[in-house]
C-alpha cells in the first residue's frame, strides 16, 4: 500500500475550514470526518447512513492513516456536523482543489448551467429545492465551482458570483439563454475570456435581429460576408443526426450588438434528427466573441452540451442526486460539493470503467481507493475532438 497521509489527500485542501463545534462537543476530528466522507463518496455512499456504513466497513483501513479517537462517527453525527460547516467555506476549499488539478488548456470550454435537486425540498419547512449553478471544464472534466440558489430564476445573480471566482483567461464560457445578459458578457471579457451565449425569448429583440440577419445573408448566398459553415453527421442507436453550424461576422443587421462587450459574431445551429422514420428539425441562435471560425463555434456548442452528459447525467444516474432526501439547507449544499469532488476525481483517474463501476471498485479495492484519495488526477489535455467535419467558407 502506498504511504498514506491526510496531508497528501484531497481533504488537505479543506484544512482551513473553521471548526463549527465548541470544544466540549468534539469527539471526532473534523479533518478525519471530511476524509471519511470523501472516501465514502468515491465508494458509493450517497447519504450520511452510507457514509457511516462505509466507515464501519473500512475502519481497519482508515486506521492506517487516521487517528479515529472515538471510532467511526454515526450518521447522525455526520449529518449534524455537515449541517454546521459553512457552505461558502466548504465550496471555496473545493475550488482550491479543482483549480490545482485543472490544466490550463487554450480554448478550454467552461460550460455554466444550473440543475435543481428535485427531492431536496421540504414543504413542511417552506424550503424550496436546492438549485445549483455549476461551472464545468469540458476538456479537464472537472467541476470548477458551484453556487447554490433556491430558484432557477436566481441564476442571473448567481452566475456573476460564480464567474468571479474562476480563472477565465484564454477560455470560452458558454451559458444558456438565462445567462444571456450584457453584464455577464462584459464580466467574461474583463476576466480575459470569450463568451458564447444562447438566445431565446429573454432577449426577444436581439433574437429577432439575429434571425433576420441570417435570413438576409442566406438570401444573398452569404456572398461578400465573413461567414463559415460546418456540417456534422452522427449515426447510432437507431437515429441519424445532422447538424449545420453557420457563423456570421457581419453585424450591420444587428443594431443591438453594439450593447454587448466585444461581440463580433452570431451563430446558428440547425439540428435535424431522424428516429424510426420521424424527422424533427430545430434551429437555435447564439451570440459571441469567438470570431467567425465555424470549427470553434461548433466545438463551443457541443462543449456546452457536455455539462449535461458529463456532469448532470452522471450526478443523476451514478450518484442518484435527484433521489437524495437530505433536506437540511446547509448539509444538502455541502453534500452536493462532496458529489462534485467524487465525480471530478473519478472522471480523471484513467481507469476504463464507467462512473458507477468505478464507485464499486473503490468500495471493493482499497489500493484503488487509496489512489483516488492520495494521488493527483491524470491530466486529460488536448482538445475536444467530438466535432470533425469539412469546413467550407461561404
Amino acid at each position: 500500500m502506498c504511504d498514506l497521509s491526510v496531508e497528501r489527500s484531497i481533504a488537505h485542501y479543506f484544512a482551513t475550514l473553521d471548526e463549527p463545534r465548541s470544544a466540549i462537543q468534539r469527539r471526532h476530528l473534523l479533518s478525519e470526518m471530511i476524509v471519511i466522507a470523501i472516501a465514502a463518496s468515491f465508494s458509493g455512499a450517497d447519504g450520511w447512513v452510507g457514509v457511516e456504513t462505509f466507515g464501519q466497513a473500512k475502519e481497519a483501513w482508515l486506521r492506517t492513516f487516521l487517528q479515529l479517537p472515538a471510532g467511526i462517527p454515526s450518521h447522525d453525527t455526520f449529518g449534524r456536523v455537515f449541517a454546521r460547516i459553512d457552505p461558502a467555506q466548504f465550496a471555496a476549499c473545493f475550488r482550491q482543489w479543482s483549480a490545482s488539478v485543472a490544466e490550463l488548456i487554450p480554448d478550454e470550454i467552461i460550460a455554466v448551467d444550473g440543475k435543481t435537486l428535485r427531492r431536496s425540498h421540504s414543504r413542511g419547512k417552506g424550503l424550496a429545492a436546492l438549485h445549483l449553478v455549476s461551472a464545468w471544464a469540458t476538456a479537464n472534466r472537472v467541476v470548477l465551482g458551484q453556487v447554490a440558489t433556491d430558484a432557477k430564476s436566481n441564476e442571473i445573480t448567481a452566475i456573476p458570483r460564480l464567474l468571479a471566482w474562476l480563472k477565465l483567461e484564454g477560455c470560452i464560457v458558454t451559458i444558456d439563454a438565462m445567462g444571456c445578459q450584457t453584464k455577464i458578457a462584459e464580466q467574461i471579457i474583463h476576466q480575459g475570456g470569450d463568451y458564447m451565449l444562447a438566445l431565446k425569448g429573454n432577449q426577444e429583440t436581439l433574437a429577432a435581429e439575429v434571425e433576420e440577419a441570417f435570413i438576409d445573408a442566406d438570401a444573398r448566398g452569404y456572398v461578400g460576408v465573413d461567414s463559415e459553415f460546418i456540417e456534422t453527421v452522427e449515426r447510432g442507436h437507431g437515429r441519424l443526426e445532422t447538424r449545420r453550424y453557420r457563423t456570421l461576422g457581419d453585424l450591420s443587421g444587428v443594431p443591438r450588438s453594439a450593447l454587448w462587450e466585444a461581440m463580433n459574431m452570431i451563430g446558428m445551429v440547425e439540428s435535424r434528427r431522424e428516429v424510426a422514420g420521424k424527422v424533427s428539425v430545430e434551429t437555435r441562435y447564439f451570440i459571441g466573441s469567438l470570431g467567425t471560425s465555424a470549427a470553434r463555434f461548433a466545438r463551443a456548442v457541443r462543449g456546452h452540451w457536455g455539462i449535461e452528459n458529463g456532469l448532470h447525467w452522471n450526478l443523476d444516474i451514478s450518484f442518484r442526486e435527484d433521489e437524495c432526501r437530505v433536506r437540511d439547507p446547509v448539509a444538502r449544499e455541502n453534500l452536493a460539493v462532496l458529489r462534485h469532488i467524487a465525480l471530478s476525481r473519478l472522471k480523471n483517474d484513467g481507469t476504463k470503467l464507467g462512473i458507477q463501476n468505478k464507485r464499486l471498485k473503490a468500495g471493493w479495492d482499497e489500493s484503488y481507493l487509496s489512489k483516488l484519495l492520495f494521488e493527483s488526477p491524470q491530466r486529460q489535455g488536448g482538445q475536444d475532438a467530438s466535432v470533425t467535419a469539412n469546413i467550407s467558407g461561404a
